[in-house]
């Protein structure tokens, strides 16, 4: 067998490169149990935010992208089942006031105390009292909206907004249904008609 011979023969039979799975859009969310399994070991595993971040970071990034995507999904899905009055005006309550991206700040820490806070919290708002924390200085997590973008980035290289199948996915931010409040700011029992323990508790007059 002359040199060209083998040289053909050993690129025909070798194994080519592993190459990175096709990314494209996806509208689909992440398993719920999974999510919510993946947020309550980050509580488990850090007492500051910034140590949760960090941990929920390293979590999703075992995840496929696609599921990587799915994570910022149940987020959104999330944070829109829980727009409305009732709960911003817990927002209000905790934070002594509460604009725009502020009550989105406050939903996703709401989000990321875990399932059972944050279903009784979109049961009944005032539940919340549970979670009064005098290290806080605010109920507010907005870093937990970017930990799926984080993870994406330093997996993939790429920007996860982009593989975000937007024509399918609808509950999201930009898509929120109007608020019709059931408060005013400058009428403060009608707050406490609604959050009652948090008004009595962190109201200040």
């Amino acid at each position: 067998m002359g040199l060209f011979d083998k040289l053909f023969n050993k690129k025909e039979n070798e194994t080519p490169p592993t190459q990175e799975p096709q990314l494209e859009k996806t509208a689909e969310m992440l398993d719920e149990n999974l999510y919510w399994k993946i947020v309550a070991q980050s509580l488990k595993s850090s007492r500051t935010q910034q140590g949760q971040a960090k941990y929920l970071v390293y979590e999703i990034g075992k995840l496929t992208p696609v599921e990587m995507v799915g994570f910022r999904l149940r987020t959104d899905k999330l944070l829109y089942d829980t727009y409305n009055s009732e709960m911003w005006c817990a927002a209000y309550i905790m934070n002594g006031g509460c604009s725009d991206d502020g009550f989105e700040y406050f939903r996703n820490w709401v989000i990321s105390r875990g399932k059972e806070t944050y279903y009784k919290a979109k049961e009944n708002p005032d539940s919340l009292v549970n979670e009064i924390d005098d290290e806080l200085d605010e109920y507010e997590f907005e870093s937990f909206w970017y930990v799926a973008l984080d993870a994406f980035k330093h997996k993939t290289g790429r920007d996860l907004y982009d593989f975000i199948d937007n024509e399918n996915f609808t509950t999201k931010e930009g898509s929120y249904p109007p608020i019709e409040f059931t408060w005013e700011e400058d009428e403060p029992e009608s707050m406490r008609a609604i959050c009652p323990a948090l008004y009595d508790n962190l109201w200040d007059e």
